[in-house]
This record gives C-alpha cells, structure tokens and sequence, in this order.
C-alpha cells in the first residue's frame, strides 16, 4: 500500500486488520466483525494523535474504509478506493456462487472441488462448515481452493495464475476463513446495500476517487458506478485495460495520481 503515496507529502499508516498478518491470534473469527475493524482504525487514528486523514482501501479494503467514513465522518479528509464492494447478496452470489464462473469455467471446477454435489446449491454455506469445521484437512483444502479462484481472476494480464501467497497454508486458512465469515454474516451490516444507503446519506460533500478495472470480474463495475451515482462528491475513474488486481498498470497510474491530487488540494493539513 505505501507504494501509492509519496512518502515526503504524506505520514502513511498501515494496519493487519484482526486475525490476518502479524496480527494475532491467527485467524481468529472470535471478536472479529466490521465493527471491531472500525473501531480499532478509530483507536489508531487517536493514538497517533491525528485529527483527520484520507482513507485509502481496495476491495474489502473499499468495504471497510466506507464503514469508517459513514461512522467517523467528520475524520474523513476524503476517500480513494479501489475495486468497490459492499457485501451485498448480489456481488457474493456472483462472484462465489454463479456469475464470474461463465467467464472463468475451468477456475471455478477447481474452487468447487471440495464441496460435494449435494452441498453446492449454497456455496457460500458449504465453504463456511469446512473453514469452520473440525477437520484440519478439509479446512485447508476448502481455503485454498477458495483462495485461488480469487487469485486466479484477478487480473485480465497473462495467464491465469495466481499470485505465489495464493499457495501458502497460512496465508489462505487466514483469507478464505476471514473472508467466508464477514459475507456469511454480510459483512455484519444491518441490511443488504447498507454502505450504499449510507455512503447517499451521510458522505455528503466528503471528496472521494473510485479507480475500479473495466474488466473486474471479482467485484463488478456496476457495484461502482450505482456507489458514484449515490455520492456525488466521488469522481469515477474506469481503467479500460484492467480487473481487480491493485498491480495492473492503469490501476496503479490512477491511484498515484489520486493521492497525488489530494496532496495538493489538501496541503499541510495531510501532515501533523
């Protein structure tokens, strides 16, 4: 993340949010919700002394930074996000039930190997059992697939890969279990499409910038554009060469230029 800011215009703060990285305990699901995650950024932003800040996220990062913002409001200087999502039931059923699979068939036989015939008429249920469950084997089986058919779509560049953490235990027993528990509980929001309803209300004047890939096949431009559409104070930015990954070129010119931006709009107020 620090490669998208300017280390002489900007103090950067960067966080393992609970249960993944260096944050421990590994994996953990217990005292583990969206709101747990926001208050500990608000309890980041108090120690460090900081009166307000721009708020940077991608994908659930996007997720997770609209929270803050529609909570903390008046400590938002603004927003730049990547990748949209807000856990609603539509962006989950395509992405992990039927949707994203026409377009990658061969990735999604793989993430549906370890679910039985009779188990995937709700994917998402069928995931949760086994990275809950008590079988170490089928746990790990169940994260890596989950955890490789995101790898495999996220970017339209080369061939279908995925990035080497992709392949690591520890690393996707953390991903897929953290990941199935905030969309089995959607994403701990009081109603699907909360975050939108929320972000029309209360983000207001607040400036933001969207960089989202034309061809994001793991969260789906429209997801976006409906977000741009309910605040007015976000500028859209559509890569046409790119997915979802943060690495593709496009994505990454659009949010340096984004943090570049904000840095001469808002000046020394970046700096405390």
């Amino acid at each position: 993340m620090r490669r998208f800011f300017d280390p002489d215009r900007y103090r950067i703060f960067l966080f393992d949010q609970r249960g993944c990285g260096r944050s421990t305990p590994h994996s953990e699901l217990r005292e583990n919700t969206t709101w747990d995650l926001v208050a500990d950024i608000e309890a980041l932003r108090k120690h460090a002394g900081v009166s307000n800040w721009l708020v940077f996220g991608g994908s659930w990062g996007s997720t997770l930074a609209l929270a803050y913002a529609v909570t903390h409001t008046s400590k938002v200087l603004g927003l730049v996000l990547r990748g949209i999502f807000l856990v609603s039931k539509a962006e989950i059923d395509w992405f992990y039930q039927s949707g994203a699979s026409r377009l990658f068939p061969d990735a999604f036989d793989q993430y549906l190997a370890p679910i039985p015939e009779a188990e995937r008429g709700d994917l998402l249920q069928a995931f949760h059992r086994r990275l809950t469950g008590d079988d170490p084997k089928a746990r790990i089986e169940a994260a890596r697939a989950w955890s490789q058919w995101e790898g495999h779509t996220l970017s339209i560049k080369g061939p279908m890969t995925t990035p080497p953490r992709f392949n690591e235990d520890d690393f996707v027993d953390a991903f897929a279990r953290i990941e199935c528990h905030y969309f089995v509980n959607g994403g701990f929001f009081e109603t699907d499409n909360w975050l939108l309803t929320q972000a029309k209300a209360k983000l207001g004047k607040v400036p933001g910038v969207i960089v989202h890939g034309r061809y994001d096949v793991v969260t789906p431009l429209s997801t976006a554009w409906e977000l741009t559409k309910a605040w007015p104070a976000a500028h859209l930015h559509v890569v046409p060469d790119a997915g979802h990954s943060s690495m593709e070129p496009g994505i990454i010119d659009r949010l340096v230029q984004a943090t570049d931006d904000f840095a001469d709009k808002l000046g020394s107020r970046f700096r405390v």
